[in-house]
């Protein structure tokens, strides 16, 4: 199911109680890049869906919000690829949870849109 499909089989059952919706997207959603062609455009749409859903629901009590994860990710994947990199220098699956975590418990007053994860 694409991101705009997702969207419109869940907004209408978070309005009653309001809720939290996160998009994941990556640097090619600010900008394109040599051999990203195929996949920049759909992440720049992403990015504009997510602008467009906060300013609409936001009011409604949706906090919408997109997050670009921008790094290699520590998994064992990478790591067999790359192996384990220097400390500091991968994105910990866990800690990118916690964010998300903050970002729905984050209070209506201040609403984060847009994040970047580095």
């Amino acid at each position: 199911m694409q991101a705009f499909e997702f969207s419109q089989a869940v907004i209408p059952a978070m309005l009653p109680e309001g809720g939290t919706l996160l998009f994941s997207g990556a640097t090619m959603a600010m900008r394109g890049s040599a051999n990203f062609t195929a996949m920049a455009p759909a992440t720049f749409a992403r990015r504009a869906l997510a602008q467009s859903l906060a300013r609409e629901f936001g009011p409604r009590g949706i906090h919408v919000c997109h997050v670009i994860i921008d790094g290699i990710i520590r998994t064992e994947r990478t790591e067999g690829m790359m192996g384990p990199g220097e400390e500091g220098t991968r994105l910990i699956p866990e800690d990118i949870a916690q964010v998300y975590v903050d970002l729905i418990k984050q209070p209506r007053s201040a609403w984060t849109q847009e994040l970047d994860i580095r």
